[in-house]
């Protein structure tokens, strides 16, 4: 017999693949870091990383609950190494848990330097989303009816 948990975690999960599935999860977005995005020291601001990561988590959320949600929690962040100007952007999702109304999302964030092969892990962490409804009230997962 499986666990109802467990059963709601895998429909989810199909759910929420879309774009290029890797090791590290799904792609969700790529950008390259412009010199606006750019801090006193000219590295690329954290914040920019952090609302890159916020919208990637939130592309995956709106897949996975069928409709509007909001970022509720960040947990365990840690920037591992700075990303300069022309560096490109890679961030992966991966849906780790949901709940009846909401889900956390693992975001791994890599760059590349422009004209290098090599890339590195900048950043991680966890995003939890609550799913609402037209009010802004929790809200169950919309039903896949495919």
């Amino acid at each position: 017999m499986t666990n109802p948990t467990d059963d709601n975690l895998a429909r989810a999960q199909e759910r929420a693949k879309h774009g290029r599935q890797q090791d590290s999860g799904v792609i969700v977005i790529r950008a390259v870091a412009m010199p606006a995005d750019t801090n006193p020291a000219g590295d690329i601001f954290g914040g920019w990383l952090m609302a890159q990561m916020d919208l990637a988590a939130g592309n995956m959320a709106g897949r996975v609950s069928g409709g509007r949600c909001v970022t509720v929690a960040v947990e365990a962040m840690q920037f591992l190494r700075a990303v300069k100007v022309g560096d490109e952007v890679t961030l992966y999702a991966t849906l780790i848990k949901v709940g009846r109304t909401s889900m956390r999302i693992h975001i791994d964030v890599w760059a590349r330097a422009r004209y290098d092969t090599n890339h590195a892990k900048v950043t991680s962490a966890d995003f939890v989303f609550v799913a609402l409804d037209d009010d802004g009230n929790p809200r169950g997962f919309v039903e896949d009816n495919t």
